[in-house]
């Protein structure tokens, strides 16, 4: 943070790095600590226990691999975005992803002065390219095997529910990627006869007046509502 002028993971994840050591050595830490060296959040484990026994499915935007790790049925998962996890190639030569946590534990073990060697600088094993983190940010993002199955299963399940009574439950979505999840779940709560839509966000809890009396918004921390619900 002192060297760079960063304040924040997200913003510093942007930063034109001047060499692949300091890149790595930075992007080894982000991934560390949001992927590997992370417990499991509350607010996800609440929530896991509000829809245990219903029949329910996430799609989430987060790459951080917590709905997992706190229980949720990985059949039951469609992460568009990737996973902090895996590595890809930079051009996408190839729609193979790699696990990351060897790598970057050892780059977390053998960074010094915000770089890692040389040596464990990632290399694609296709064309001898850059790697990067299966992240969507460009037109190279890696749609594996996993993530088309992931899809379909989410499609599936919109198709196999849309008549269904159905619950829309977008939580801290804001206006960064709203195509993704929020202005989806706006249309589908519209053309869903038995459909509702809540919204859980500090201050950007809102709907559109076509859906308002099919909707819910709830201008506070997700934590804190969760945590109340699981005492009713």
């Amino acid at each position: 943070m002192k060297r760079y002028g960063m304040k924040d993971m997200y913003s510093a994840g942007f930063y034109p790095f001047g060499t692949e050591e300091e890149k790595w050595a930075y992007w080894s830490k982000q991934i560390y600590l949001n992927r590997y060296d992370v417990e499991k959040g509350k607010p996800y484990l609440d929530l896991l226990d509000l829809v245990r026994e219903k029949d329910y499915f996430v799609l989430t935007t987060n790459v951080d691999h917590q709905f997992e790790l706190c229980g949720f049925e990985a059949e039951r998962i469609f992460a568009t975005q990737g996973d902090y996890g895996f590595f890809q190639c930079a051009k996408a030569c190839h729609k193979k992803l790699y696990d990351n946590e060897k790598i970057v534990r050892e780059m977390v073990r053998q960074q010094t002065d915000c770089k890692i060697p040389s040596s464990l600088v990632p290399k694609c094993p296709v064309c001898g390219g850059n790697m990067e983190v299966n992240l969507r940010c460009d037109q190279y993002f890696v749609e594996d095997e996993n993530w088309e199955k992931a899809s379909q299963r989410y499609h599936d399940y919109l198709v196999k529910n849309k008549n269904e009574k159905i619950l829309f439950l977008e939580l801290g979505v804001g206006a960064n990627t709203p195509s993704i999840i929020k202005y989806p779940f706006w249309k589908m709560t519209s053309q869903c006869k038995e459909a509702f839509y809540v919204c859980l966000n500090v201050n950007e809890a809102w709907a559109p007046k076509e859906i308002r009396r099919k909707s819910l918004c709830i201008n506070a921390d997700i934590k804190y509502v969760f945590a109340s619900l699981k005492g009713c």
